[in-house]
């Protein structure tokens, strides 16, 4: 999308997209999603900040305290990732394997749990959660993930527990009541294909949940999302809540697709073509940032792609990921100084960004995400 184009009349309306489908969009724009939008998706801002495993720039992440600390500063969405436990329960982790963000090895009682497993293709050493109970999984504490970049993350090292989702549920209605507007979630299924061959599929227990605590209409503040499209898929057919197909690089291959032999990957996928084949079952789609604007070989941002365009002709949204402040994670031309930790221009790269089009953005530090979308709005 040229950068011309970035407040073409309508960009507001995108969202309203999501809940009445490409073709009712159309319908009701007389072209290109301009569709006037649910109440839920009018009070959702353009760009919206969607914080990444809570404020996980500040707290360990997916904890209460991640979770809080995003909805205090404001973050618009908040995210989940959900693997489940051996009994059953779904528990929010942005892997099975706790090793790295929790105390599990700490635990002599769960030495033995210690083993090596194959994830979508990826052998792993460490504990996994559906190798736990829920109870034996709640004796664990949660610890920063990367201390090394974000040492100051881990003087809350030990603070919080694993949260089940049922639990975030609580806390976003308890929340929700007490600020009087709803509490936005972003919900992710992690490998459904390889929780789903040991018995423990995801999709069935997330709708159980998302229907009791009357998140699953079409209007309903969540989004649900997942890198296997099939997941997204699955979960149309059991509740409307809206959702979004997760796209890491062009050349990669979605792990369900490997499973079944589907020989597309994702640079099948952002083509129109392939575009309208997600519109056909969810709303949105979340691309890796480098889809929309490429890195050359110095690391620094290229041109944009036209996905912008081409997503929303179909009536989806985009949340792409995932921003962080640090120099170590930004794109060559924003960082400032050689200390990978420091943290560059992050304005700079929002701006970016933000003038593709897009409408959210994943980021670890919702509070400078917050910033850097209220500037761009005002100009």
């Amino acid at each position: 999308m040229t950068q011309g184009a970035r407040r073409t009349p309508g960009r507001r309306t995108v969202l309203g997209a999501a809940v009445l489908g490409p073709a009712a969009a159309l319908a009701a724009g007389g072209g290109t999603a301009h569709a006037r939008p649910s109440a839920p998706y009018r009070e959702l801002p353009v760009p919206a900040v969607i914080a990444h495993r809570g404020a996980s720039g500040h707290r360990p992440e997916h904890t209460l305290g991640a979770y809080q600390l995003a909805l205090d500063m404001g973050a618009h969405v908040i995210e989940q990732d959900l693997v489940p436990t051996k009994d059953g329960h779904l528990v929010c982790r942005h892997e099975n394997d706790i090793t790295g963000t929790t105390d599990v090895a700490d635990h002599p009682e769960f030495a033995s749990r210690r083993t090596t497993k194959t994830v979508d293709g990826t052998a792993l050493t460490g504990w996994f959660t559906e190798d736990f109970t829920l109870a034996e999984l709640k004796t664990l504490r949660a610890k920063e993930r990367i201390p090394g970049t974000r040492q100051e993350n881990t003087v809350y090292d030990g603070r919080w527990a694993v949260p089940t989702f049922e639990e975030v549920l609580r806390w976003a209605e308890k929340e929700g009541r007490r600020r009087g507007h709803p509490v936005w979630l972003h919900v992710e299924t992690k490998h459904p294909t390889y929780f789903r061959a040991l018995g423990l599929g995801l999709e069935e227990r997330l709708a159980r949940l998302l229907r009791r605590y009357g998140r699953d209409g079409a209007d309903s503040p969540t989004f649900l999302q997942s890198f296997e499209p099939t997941s997204m898929q699955r979960m149309a057919k059991l509740v409307r809540t809206p959702r979004v197909v997760l796209l890491w690089t062009a050349d990669d291959r979605p792990w369900d697709f490997r499973e079944t032999g589907d020989p597309r990957t994702v640079a099948d996928l952002i083509t129109p073509r392939g575009l309208q084949w997600i519109a056909s079952f969810a709303q949105g789609i979340g691309p890796l940032l480098d889809l929309v604007i490429p890195r050359g070989e110095d690391g620094r941002l290229g041109e944009p792609t036209t996905l912008v365009r081409d997503a929303h002709a179909k009536g989806l949204v985009l949340h792409p990921y995932t921003l962080r402040n640090e120099n170590s994670f930004l794109p060559a031309d924003f960082r400032r100084g050689t200390d990978p930790t420091a943290f560059g221009d992050v304005f700079g790269a929002y701006e970016a960004y933000f003038a593709t089009g897009i409408d959210g953005i994943f980021t670890d530090h919702p509070d400078t995400g917050l910033l850097a979308a209220a500037d761009f709005r005002n100009r």
